[in-house]
């Protein structure tokens, strides 16, 4: 088809050509962009914490009446011994903290005392001997803590732990070229040894900040022993965990009635605790969503009114045409071949579009560079959006009788 006849035809509606060219233009731009967005999201959402996390729950548990360190430490190793004897506990242990918590304690590690800049950032775990069975992550080098290096530590202590377990993403970028088992590093200004190391463990917060960092983990040979309150982390056998959730806190309360396990967040499976950590990649991933469909539907809504409109305004061109002889299909492929060539003007000027917002994201939000695939799928859905939407007004033009050619405009 000779397309000359069609780009005077758009000359002559030029506002009307540029106002859906420029509408596919920002529609390709943003869905490209919100879908890249909510891949990385639902990227996020699948992250592995290395926990067993069907059989694993957390336990918050407050004193009452501030007991000292010492009490507080001898009765938190009285629930950890209810716990382990309760049927059903695989094992139990007590930590400062818990992936996807959404808050902990993490430092900086250096590889000599003068350094200035720290080597790498860590999420700090405090864990006895039973830590690493509980959370079940397997050991791939050296030792596990023994129970003689486990000490008792409240808020006001200093934290010197002389040995830790690292994860294997912590141990590969302090040593990139051999083995950190054995190595000494220097952990909040202290000489520490690493023993052993795991395959993953990740940090306590999901957010951003944290990414860097975001399985880098710390283990130390510490009980927290507080009079605020623990946490209690317990794996239960498979096919236990529910049991085993309505019998801790009861086996709890009847060993140490003086305690607080608050009834809404006071037991939670690792499901909740996932659900509640990657609420708003959630929420965000569903509001790109929207704003997808929205723009979408908005694009072909404006497509097939602007068709609409111009079919009815040449109406007598239509019928002069079938009149010399043009068929269905020829005035079929006209509206199409016009429909095609704004798509094609709009999806270019968009594609530059998407490739800018998503250059300021990066620079701003510190976001991934947009995937080439995120575009080319873009591009492919507004011009098949282009063509499905103005397929019924073409349809209607297609009909037009030659009849029309005798009647006035």
């Amino acid at each position: 088809m000779d397309i000359k006849p069609i780009l005077s035809a758009l000359r002559r509606h030029k506002a009307g050509t540029v106002l859906i060219a420029l509408q596919i233009a920002l529609t390709l731009a943003i869905v490209c962009n919100a879908l890249f967005i909510i891949q990385q999201r639902l990227a996020h959402l699948s992250e592995p914490t290395g926990v067993d996390e069907a059989n694993t729950f957390v336990i918050t548990n407050e004193w009452v009446g501030s007991p000292s360190s010492q009490r507080a430490d001898a009765m938190m190793r009285e629930d950890l011994r209810v716990l382990r004897e309760l049927p059903g506990v695989a094992d139990a242990t007590s930590s400062n903290s818990f992936p996807l918590r959404g808050g902990g304690w993490d430092d900086g590690i250096k590889l000599t005392p003068d350094q200035v800049k720290d080597t790498s950032g860590a999420a700090v775990y405090f864990g006895d001997d039973h830590f690493l069975n509980t959370l079940d992550i397997p050991l791939i080098a050296g030792r596990n803590f023994r129970p003689e290096e486990i000490t008792a530590m409240d808020v006001r202590d200093r934290l010197a732990p002389p040995v830790a377990i690292v994860t294997k993403p912590l141990a590969d970028k302090l040593f990139p070229n051999g083995d950190a088992v054995g190595k000494t590093v220097y952990f909040v200004g202290n000489p520490t040894t690493i023993i052993g190391e795991v395959e993953l463990l990740q940090s306590q917060s999901v957010e951003r900040w944290a990414s860097a960092f975001a399985w880098r983990s710390i283990i130390v040979p510490k009980r927290l022993a507080v009079s605020l309150g623990v946490f209690y982390i317990v794996r239960a056998q498979p096919g236990q965990l529910d049991a085993v959730m309505r019998a801790a806190p009861e086996a709890l309360f009847k060993s140490n009635p003086r305690r607080i396990i608050n009834d809404d967040d006071g037991v939670q499976s690792y499901a909740t605790i996932r659900a509640k950590a990657y609420e708003g990649d959630r929420g965000m991933a569903l509001l790109m969503g929207v704003i997808c469909l929205v723009l979408l539907a908005i694009t072909a809504a404006g497509i097939v009114g602007l068709t609409s409109f111009w079919v009815g305004q040449r109406r007598k061109q239509i019928g002069v045409r079938r009149a010399l002889g043009a068929t269905q299909k020829d005035i079929l492929r006209y509206f199409m071949t016009e429909n095609f060539l704004i798509s094609c003007g709009g999806v270019l000027f968009g594609a530059l579009l998407a490739i800018a917002i998503n250059l300021w994201m990066v620079t701003r939000f510190e976001m991934h560079r947009l995937s080439l695939a995120y575009l080319l799928a873009g591009v492919l859905i507004l011009l098949l959006l282009g063509q499905g939407a103005v397929l019924a007004p073409a349809l209607r033009a297609s009909r037009v009788p030659p009849v029309e050619a005798t009647r006035s405009v």
